[in-house]
């Protein structure tokens, strides 16, 4: 058949592929995501057409408006190349954000300060994977590496993941040779040998590197029999590290509950409070501790990716171009878009502050309808907010403050009880509080009390690392919430704004 050359802008690369190819499977390896899988779901994998021939497909229909497919938008997940052609992609800038605490805290026993050496901690997230190494005698950081999860281009949300990874392509080694190439980075500065790898992650994650059968996560009741501490020695990942470096991916705690919540309790030192707080890991997998040291409730919710921009229609990323933030003053909305450009879409914390503006001047209603019928509510020149795009906050919003109010009442306590809630994650570490309130993301929860806390997986691994290998970790009970007796009844409720 021939092939064909496509010219990629901004990317300032050019890719020869056979004619008649999936352009969705040509991008994925140049780190252009398919965030719904490749489904045509949610128009994030949107090019346009600069030179050259994309044919309209049904899905482009559905998903775009006649406007812009007439201004040469499409979708690259339902396209297929047949000449030569040069496209526009919406590629956005990554800044994960790391931890710039020390390897080891205050409190750490004097036996881990005699140890010598680097230690590396590994956030394994679903959209972005951050490495950092630090000194195990004096704490100090040494490097920092953040990239893209390159399974991101199998979707953005675990449940695509999960869907690809039960097919043929290999997650597995994908993963540990992205991650290995980021430890090595992270170890140039020699002082001295690298002696632990600790990975934290979800449940998800945790399988797909170990090279674990995520089947049994994909099915009620969401369980799997393989949740503890997996451990390599560099060898069987291909790392270039000492054969003495011990390297483990910590245990996960239940079902969608893996390491990353139980090293952001750590890092939070729920189990040390003898007040109620709770930690809130707002991603695509958002996940729930709640507790004191006496007890400590944990459970996940299916979020999904819209507090990351994730299967909105005009979202994106926290990069340049993103409007970051909406208020609203003399009844007029004003927006903040990050690096002061023309606005380019909505990312998470400016979704969130979008509805809050709309339900404050009345365009959104308490239901999640738009007034008057309408199905589009204007932010910002183009860039706005359709009624798919509200129902998809509301289902993510809905699940988390479902999850948060069936623990307290597991655990018997009121929203009133609760000290203090850490929202963890990139997303949790700018959302507004006031925004967060004003759609009921927490039922109860005053703004004064929501704390933004950072990476705290990040945080949490290397304490864990910095601390005795015997330590002894907290003890989660783990919420299967959707077993839960009122949880039909608590959802549907959570689905209101407000």
């Amino acid at each position: 058949m021939g092939t064909v050359t496509i010219k990629l802008v901004p990317l300032g690369i050019s890719v020869e592929a056979e004619s008649g190819a999936a352009l969705g499977e040509i991008l994925a390896p140049h780190g252009v995501e398919l965030p719904c899988g490749g489904t045509s779901l949610c128009g994030g994998c949107r090019v346009r057409v600069l030179e050259g021939h994309l044919a309209v497909t049904e899905e482009d229909r559905a998903s775009l408006s006649p406007g812009e497919i007439a201004a040469g938008w499409r979708l690259a997940c339902r396209a297929r190349v047949s000449e030569p052609i040069c496209l526009q992609v919406e590629q956005w800038t990554l800044s994960p954000r790391g931890d710039d605490s020390r390897g080891r805290s205050s409190s750490s026993s004097s036996s881990s300060s005699t140890r010598d050496g680097i230690a590396i901690a590994v956030d394994l997230g679903t959209t972005t994977v951050v490495v950092q190494s630090f000194d195990l005698g004096t704490g100090e950081l040494v490097g920092i590496r953040a990239a893209l999860n390159p399974q991101a281009a199998f979707g953005s949300d675990v449940v695509s993941r999960i869907r690809f990874a039960m097919g043929s392509p290999d997650l597995t080694s994908l993963i540990r040779k992205a991650v290995g190439a980021m430890v090595e980075l992270v170890t140039t500065e020699k002082r001295g040998p690298v002696r632990e790898v600790l990975l934290v992650g979800n449940t998800v994650m945790h399988h797909l590197f170990c090279g674990i059968d995520v089947a049994p996560l994909s099915h009620v009741p969401f369980e799997s029999p393989a949740l503890g501490t997996a451990e390599f020695t560099p060898r069987e990942l291909g790392w270039a590290l000492p054969a003495s470096c011990r390297i483990r991916f910590l245990q996960c705690v239940g079902g969608y509950v893996g390491s990353d919540l139980l090293a952001g309790v750590v890092a939070c030192e729920m189990d040390k409070n003898s007040e109620i707080t709770a930690l809130v890991d707002l991603g695509t997998n958002a996940e729930i501790a709640l507790g004191n040291r006496r007890r400590i409730l944990c459970a996940s919710t299916a979020a999904g990716p819209a507090f990351e921009g994730g299967e909105i229609r005009r979202g994106m990323r926290a990069s340049t171009g993103a409007i970051s933030s909406v208020t609203v003053a003399d009844g007029k909305l004003h927006t903040s878009i990050i690096g002061a450009v023309a606005p380019r879409g909505l990312c998470g914390s400016g979704l969130v502050d979008a509805v809050a503006a709309g339900l404050e001047v009345g365009i959104i209603l308490p239901s999640g309808r738009l007034r008057g019928g309408m199905d589009f509510f204007a932010i910002a020149g183009d860039i706005g907010l359709y009624q798919r795009d509200i129902r998809q906050l509301q289902l993510a919003k809905g699940a988390i403050a479902c999850g948060f109010e069936l623990l307290l009442k597991r655990l018997g306590a009121s929203p009133g009880q609760v000290k203090s809630v850490f929202l963890a994650g990139a997303f949790g570490n700018y959302v507004r509080a006031e925004s967060a309130v004003r759609i009921g993301l927490l039922p109860g929860i005053a703004a004064g009390r929501l704390a933004p806390s950072g990476n705290t997986a990040l945080r949490g691994a290397k304490l864990i690392l910095s601390q005795p290998p015997d330590r002894d970790l907290p003890q989660l009970e783990h919420v299967a919430l959707a077993s839960e007796p009122d949880f039909e009844n608590v959802f549907v409720s959570a689905m209101t704004l407000g």
